[in-house]
């Protein structure tokens, strides 16, 4: 487990952008936390530090942002408006989950059983200054990342 205080929103746009350098296709990625946490700002320093430059938007409505960059796919999934499950299958989305692609998702909990497993799972809390995370590797993939993005914070 790796564990980290950031001070405020540039704190977590710089974690993100440090975790972009640590990612690889095939990645699935649980963000958790409450409304307001940080889930998406921090999906949005991972696309800053891949060289997106463009507007990143919670998928909140739309349940799903796809963003191309060079060969990498990544989709930001959003299921909190999600009342069943059985949404997640209805909607199509296992084919996103694939070995050339990143899925960051949050409110995994809303998809329930039919989620892939996360290789990290990303706890973020709000703090009385900022917010603090929890990053937990599910996987061999997710240990390897974790590995990776730990010589990312020491350079």
């Amino acid at each position: 487990m790796h564990e980290i205080d950031l001070a405020n929103e540039d704190a977590t746009l710089a974690f993100g952008a440090q975790l972009a350098q640590a990612l690889m296709p095939g990645l699935t990625i649980y963000l958790e936390g409450d409304l307001g946490a940080g889930k998406t700002t921090l999906t949005r320093g991972v696309l800053r530090g891949l060289g997106y430059t463009g507007k990143v938007k919670s998928p909140t409505y739309t349940l799903l942002e796809l963003y191309t960059i060079s060969s990498l796919y990544l989709y930001h999934f959003d299921f909190y408006r999600f009342a069943d499950p059985q949404e997640w299958v209805d909607a199509g989305f296992r084919d996103y989950f694939n070995s050339d692609s990143v899925c960051i998702v949050e409110w995994p909990e809303k998809a329930g059983e039919f989620l892939p497993t996360p290789d990290l799972r990303i706890e973020i809390s709000a703090q009385q200054s900022g917010r603090s995370l929890h990053v937990h590797a599910e996987t061999e993939a997710g240990k390897q990342c974790l590995m990776r993005l730990n010589s990312v914070e020491k350079s």
